[in-house]
């Protein structure tokens, strides 16, 4: 249910011709974020485009906007809508890049760390009873006691049949259960690696926070002193970019063979291949086994696309070489309303990956409940459809 509404506002004419160079580079400015962090910010501000409306009963009821880049291997964007400068904060998409600090330190051999162990940290899983039973077997061998674990357990778990489970039984949920722990998990190896204390390692001014920190600034290519930093929701820093930048991290994480020597993100090469493999190898633990946009689409293209969302309606995909594509690509779309409840950005997501070539016919087909979401009545009759309408040309074709 897809009508279409005469005199529709369209995408034309809403690409950043302007603001993209022939060689992909984007044109910055530099300002003071809150006066104190410098940051790249669009000049001037822009709106955004039309990504997906929400149909009901042949009635365009909402519409949301926001922004989408594909970035080649070399930096180069490839494709763009919207505008590429908006200003995101990473959220839970910096976790592949911040465990690459645990598997650079030693972390994989020192606690004999599997695939699938490696990949929760990366992923914000749905608090189901295997990850939790997977986190609970690595702090076993750590000898690091749940009890510092500091990401609370509000809204867990995310799955809703663990939840309904734990009702019934009168079971309270604890740290583990909430989409964050492996991360937070990953943050408490690394202090006991460096004796550095467990208590309070989420603040700001930990030694653990201050290498994390700094391995996030190498992955993207700057200082930690520059980073525009903020709190996540699960209590540690979390970081913001120029979505085109967010894109390229992601680019080298598809390929992290591809970057230059002597680039300041050489050295985290190797330990992010280690993490992109566990985590192509290990779907179920970057979300959920169940209705997880992630984990459905790496399930749908495997070994093909690494898919990591953030929270407001962030999501990030590492696009590996392969059949229909010759080299690797890190897409990033952000919808500028936060995501109307992942109706927005689930309907986005697959429709880019369509676009930039990564899904073919069978995997669109098994996405397609993500492709156009439906809104349900009381009885479970489709009352209401998102449906992304817009074109994601290549840059070239801009100019």
């Amino acid at each position: 249910m897809s009508p279409t509404r005469p005199g529709a506002e369209t995408n034309a004419g809403s690409t950043p011709q302007s603001r993209v160079e022939p060689a992909g580079r984007v044109r910055t400015r530099t300002v003071n974020v809150r006066g104190k962090t410098p940051a790249r910010l669009a000049e001037p501000p822009r709106v955004q485009p039309i990504l997906v409306h929400q149909f009901r009963g042949g009635v365009d009821e909402s519409r949301h906007r926001g922004s989408i880049v594909e970035v080649a291997s070399d930096g180069a964007v490839r494709r763009v809508l919207g505008d590429p400068e908006t200003l995101v904060n990473l959220r839970s998409a910096v976790k592949p890049f911040g465990l690459a600090s645990l598997v650079e330190a030693g972390g994989v051999e020192e606690f004999g760390l599997s695939e699938t162990e490696l990949a929760i940290m990366a992923g914000s899983h749905s608090g189901e009873d295997l990850h939790v039973r997977t986190l609970q077997a690595v702090l076993r061998r750590a000898g690091i006691s749940q009890q510092y674990l500091g990401c609370g357990s509000d809204a867990a778990p995310l799955d809703e049949l663990t939840a309904a489970r734990l009702a019934r039984d009168g079971e309270k949920p604890g740290p583990l259960r909430h989409m964050c722990s492996g991360q937070h998990v990953s943050m408490l190896l690394l202090c006991r690696i460096n004796d550095w204390p467990l208590a309070e390692y989420w603040r700001t001014d930990h030694p653990v926070q201050r290498h994390y920190a700094a391995t996030v600034a190498r992955a993207f290519a700057t200082t930690p002193e520059l980073l525009v930093t903020s709190v996540d929701a699960c209590g540690v820093p979390t970081y913001a970019f120029p979505l085109h930048e967010i894109a390229r991290a992601f680019a080298m994480l598809a390929d992290p063979s591809v970057v230059p020597a002597g680039d300041r993100r050489s050295g985290l090469a190797d330990p992010l291949c280690r993490i992109r493999d566990a985590v192509l190898a290990n779907p179920e633990m970057i979300a959920g086994s169940r209705n997880r946009l992630d984990t459905s689409v790496m399930k749908a293209a495997p070994g093909r696309i690494v898919a990591k969302g953030g929270a407001e309606g962030l999501r990030c995909f590492a696009i590996l070489a392969g059949p229909g594509r010759d080299e690797p690509a890190g897409v990033a779309l952000k919808i500028e309303d936060g995501g109307a409840f992942e109706r927005a950005t689930s309907a986005a997501s697959v429709e880019t990956l369509r676009q930039v070539g990564a899904l073919d016919p069978a995997a669109l087909r098994a996405l397609g409940r993500y492709h156009r979401p439906v809104a349900l009545d009381p009885r479970g009759v489709p009352v209401g459809e998102a449906v992304a309408q817009f074109e994601l040309a290549p840059v070239g074709e801009l100019l």
